[in-house]
């Protein structure tokens, strides 16, 4: 029975995260930085924590000290809310070693499904559509000859990509070695790794995701849609529920995808479950 939650975030999402505490008689802990000590959520909270300066690596972002505030206060349980630590495995990791509860996929399910290429794996495994994809590389000096063609990939990008970083679109096949190149600069510089993803581009896709909710027991639900498409460099701008473009029958079909993709893998916690690039999200498009 949780009885205390530390909530690993600030602002609005922590006084959302609070105020349902409340209402379920469990007691919140605010951790936050230097600079937020005044701020809403930290006098909302039943109890507060300094975790640090305002720069969010050295507060927010410090696992080390989030998981030193929960054990100081007793928390039973970690709520990170969305962005920071929500999706980072070895968080998650560092909870579960500790006996605290992380409210959210396991350290398993987020390593597994943050990288684009172990996640289509478990995707196909679990019978789920996706957009082909001929196969994985990372870069070798070797002669162009042996690289796909052109005609049967037009996208790459490095596998734990997200919010647009490192999508490179290829449309001669003159233009693919410097597309490797840049695209394993910008994987190796953002995340440390030097894999590159290829795949197939499809030019107008629709972005869907769905909103999923699992438990611990097995079971997971979807909760309808939201339309992702209109974008700038592979970044949302506009979010829209439910999607003009999905039908009832569509709807049905998809969010029955989505919640067998969910069991599949033993997710828990609410998330949107989507391709991560507009490219593979052309698996529903209308």
């Amino acid at each position: 029975m949780v009885k205390k939650i530390l909530i690993a975030n600030r602002g609005e999402i922590a006084v959302r995260v609070m105020r349902a505490c409340r209402e379920m008689g469990i007691a919140s802990i605010a951790a936050y930085s230097e600079a937020d000590k005044d701020a809403l959520f930290a006098k909302y909270a039943d109890e507060a924590y300094c975790i640090g300066p305002p720069p969010a690596r050295a507060s927010y972002l410090n696992i080390e000290k989030v998981i030193e505030v929960a054990k100081q206060s007793g928390a039973d349980a970690i709520h990170p809310g969305y962005g920071f630590l929500a999706e980072n495995p070895k968080f998650a990791r560092a909870c579960e070693s500790e006996g605290i509860k992380f409210i959210g996929p396991s350290s398993r399910v987020l390593e597994l499904m943050g990288d684009k290429i172990a996640a289509r794996r478990e995707m196909i495994k679990a019978g789920v559509p996706v957009v082909r994809a001929p196969r994985s590389v990372c870069w070798i000096p070797v002669k162009q000859a042996t690289w796909p063609r052109v005609s049967d990939i037009r996208s790459l990008s490095n596998p734990p990509a997200g919010r647009g970083i490192g999508m490179t679109i290829v449309a001669n096949e003159g233009d693919l070695a410097s597309a490797l190149k840049s695209t394993q600069a910008i994987a190796t510089t953002t995340f440390g790794l030097c894999d590159v993803y290829i795949e197939k581009y499809l030019p107008h896709p629709r972005h869907i995701e769905f909103q999923l909710l699992g438990d611990s027991k097995g079971n997971a639900i979807h909760l309808g849609e939201r339309e992702c498409s209109i974008q700038r460099r592979h970044q949302k701008l506009i979010e829209e529920s439910p999607s003009p473009a999905v039908t009832p029958t569509m709807r049905a079909e998809m969010g029955a995808i989505a919640a067998k993709a969910a069991r599949f893998v033993g997710y828990e916690g609410a998330e949107p479950w989507s391709s991560s690039s507009p490219t593979e999200s052309s698996t529903f498009s209308k």
